[in-house]
């Protein structure tokens, strides 16, 4: 069964940049420069950000569906970002090189399943997974420090 692995749209974060480092702590964010790669995994490039560059940590609502599961947790965002496009079955090398949960969601949004994993075993987790018809969609978090990762669905 083929997936499919989301980014983030780099359009519902470009207004960050704009904001002054107050306004970022209201909204829960704050302004960093990159110290050291890789550590600092954008979501909407999904890539690690170098050295020097300016990111957007914030707190992103990636479970927003009526569950005891939804969640919010960190991520980050560089600036100026370009919109990842993730061809099918493809798994990128921000997730492919680190410890990664895999939590397996139903129609109702209730996790019916979960595991940790080197990201390099991620495809043929997914694709196992899906071959369970009750696994609507997946969740990708980083088991270390445990960040938001992606979603990821059937390849349609």
């Amino acid at each position: 069964m083929s997936f499919q692995i989301h980014s983030l749209p780099a359009k519902d974060f470009a207004d960050f940049f704009t904001l002054s480092d107050a306004e970022l702590a209201d909204r829960n964010a704050c302004r960093q420069i990159v110290q050291s790669k890789p550590g600092t995994p954008c979501r909407v490039s999904m890539a690690d950000a170098e050295v020097g560059e300016t990111v957007i940590l914030l707190n992103y609502e990636h479970q927003p569906e009526h569950s005891p599961y939804k969640a919010t947790h960190a991520i980050f965002v560089r600036e100026g970002a370009p919109q990842a496009n993730l061809a099918v079955g493809v798994v990128p090398e921000v997730l492919r090189s680190r410890v990664i949960s895999l939590r397996l969601f139903d129609n109702n949004h209730m996790m019916i399943d979960a595991d940790v994993l080197q990201g390099d075993c991620l495809a043929d987790a997914i694709t196992t997974a899906f071959e369970n018809d009750q696994v609507s969609y997946a969740h990708l978090h980083n088991a270390k420090p445990g960040c938001f990762a992606a979603s990821v669905t059937r390849a349609k």
